[in-house]
C-alpha cells in the first residue's frame, strides 16, 4: 500500500476515534472522505466548502482526497462493501458510469433544505449538481491580439506550435471533440469528422495535457497561447497575474453539470448528506461564484454577478439559452473506443 500525507491523516483520525470510542470498527471510526477534483476544485473546496461544512457540524473531521473520476470509481469498485470514499464528485459521463455500476445512493431529496431551490437541470435524484463547468476558448492576449471567436480559429496558421488541448480522459477533451465533430458535420454518435480535424490540427499542437489543470498550467509556463479551457481554471490563473482570457465561441460554450454523490455503503451517510447540503447553500455557492474561484452556481437564489455575469450569463435563464448541453448517454456508448483511438493517433 502506498502511504501519502492524506492516507496517514485519515488513519490517524480514525485511530483517534477508535481510542475514544472502543466499540467502533475502523470503517465506522474513520473521518468523512470527500473525493473532489484536483487543481482549482481542491483549492475552492478546501477554502470554502470544508470550513462551511465543519462550522455547521460541530467541527466534524473530514479529509479531502482529490482524484480524477476514473480513480474514484476504481477505488469504490475495489471495496464496495467498505468503500474508502463517502462523497464522490463527477462530470456527466463518469456520473452515469457510477450510477450504472450501483456505486452511489439516491439523494434524500425529502430531507434536503436546498434541493428544491436548484435550477431544474441541477436536480438530479442520484446526486444534485452544485455547479456547472463551462468550456470555451482561452488565450493569451499578449500573444493573440485579435480575440478568437470560433473553435475553428485553433486551426489558423498563425497558431502553429502554440495550441494546447487535453486528452479524452477529461470531460473537457471529450466534450470539445464532440463540438468539433458537430462543426464538421458529425454528432455525439459520429466523431470521425473530429478525428480528421485533429489530424489537420497537428502542426499547431504544442501539447496534449493530461487534465484541465495541467492545460491551464501550460499558459502559466508560456508553452501555449490558445486552447479550449475551463472558465474557472482560467480565472484562477488571471487572479495570479497570468495573462489569459476566456471567450465563448460563436458555436456556444459547453456546459457540464458536475454532480455530487453519496457513496453506497458509506459508514458516514449522514455527514455525507450534510456536506452535500453545504455545497448547495446560497452562501457557499455565492462565495464560490466570486473571485478567485468563479464557479457557476446552480442555486436559483444566487444572483449571477461579476465576471460570470459579464462573460457567461446574467442569470440561469440566459445560461440555458447560450450554452451547449451534450448527450452524455450517447457519448458514453463509444467514449472508451474514442480514448483508445485518440491515444493511438494523436501524438506530437
Amino acid at each position: 500500500m502506498i502511504l501519502n500525507r492524506r492516507s496517514l491523516m485519515t488513519t490517524a483520525l480514525t485511530l483517534g476515534a477508535m481510542k475514544a470510542f472502543p466499540g467502533l470498527s475502523f470503517a465506522q471510526a474513520r473521518p468523512l472522505v470527500f473525493a473532489t477534483f484536483t487543481g482549482s476544485w481542491e483549492e475552492a473546496h478546501k477554502a470554502v466548502l470544508v470550513p462551511a461544512f465543519r462550522k455547521a457540524n460541530a467541527d466534524a473531521a473530514m479529509v479531502l482526497d482529490p482524484m480524477l473520476s476514473v480513480d474514484q470509481i476504481a477505488k469504490v469498485n475495489a471495496a464496495k462493501a467498505n468503500p474508502p470514499i463517502d462523497v464522490m464528485l463527477h462530470d456527466p459521463g463518469p456520473a452515469l458510469v457510477a450510477i450504472g455500476q450501483d456505486l452511489v445512493e439516491p439523494y434524500p431529496v425529502e430531507k434536503s433544505a436546498y434541493y428544491k431551490d436548484l435550477i431544474a437541470e441541477a436536480q438530479e435524484p442520484m446526486g444534485p449538481a452544485p455547479f456547472f463547468q463551462v468550456v470555451g476558448l482561452t488565450y493569451n492576449p499578449e500573444a493573440v491580439k485579435t480575440p478568437p471567436t470560433s473553435w475553428a480559429d485553433l486551426w489558423k496558421p498563425e497558431f502553429k506550435g502554440r495550441v494546447g488541448i487535453t486528452n479524452l480522459n477529461s470531460t473537457l477533451g471529450t466534450g470539445w471533440l464532440v463540438e468539433i465533430a458537430k462543426m464538421r458535420g458529425g454528432s455525439e454518435a459520429n466523431v470521425d469528422p473530429a478525428f480528421k480535424a485533429l489530424e489537420e490540427l497537428k502542426p499547431n499542437l504544442a501539447a496534449v495535457a493530461a487534465n484541465p489543470g495541467a492545460l491551464a498550467t501550460l499558459f502559466q509556463q508560456g508553452q501555449i497561447d490558445i486552447s479550449p479551457g475551463n472558465f474557472n481554471a482560467i480565472q484562477i490563473l488571471k487572479a495570479r497575474g497570468v495573462p489569459v482570457e476566456f471567450v465563448a465561441p460563436k458555436e456556444g460554450a459547453i456546459a457540464f453539470k458536475t454532480t455530487i454523490h453519496i457513496v453506497k455503503n458509506s459508514p458516514n451517510r449522514e455527514l455525507a448528506f450534510k456536506l452535500i447540503e453545504a455545497a448547495l447553500t446560497p452562501e457557499v455557492q455565492t462565495t464560490l461564484m466570486n473571485p478567485p474561484y468563479l464557479i457557476v452556481p446552480t442555486n436559483s437564489k444566487v444572483t449571477m454577478g461579476g465576471e460570470i455575469a459579464r462573460v457567461l450569463a446574467k442569470d440561469t435563464a440566459e445560461l440555458k439559452k447560450k450554452f451547449v448541453f451534450q448527450d452524455w448517454k450517447k457519448i458514453n456508448e463509444q467514449r472508451s473506443a474514442w480514448i483508445e483511438r485518440f491515444n493511438r493517433e494523436i501524438k506530437i
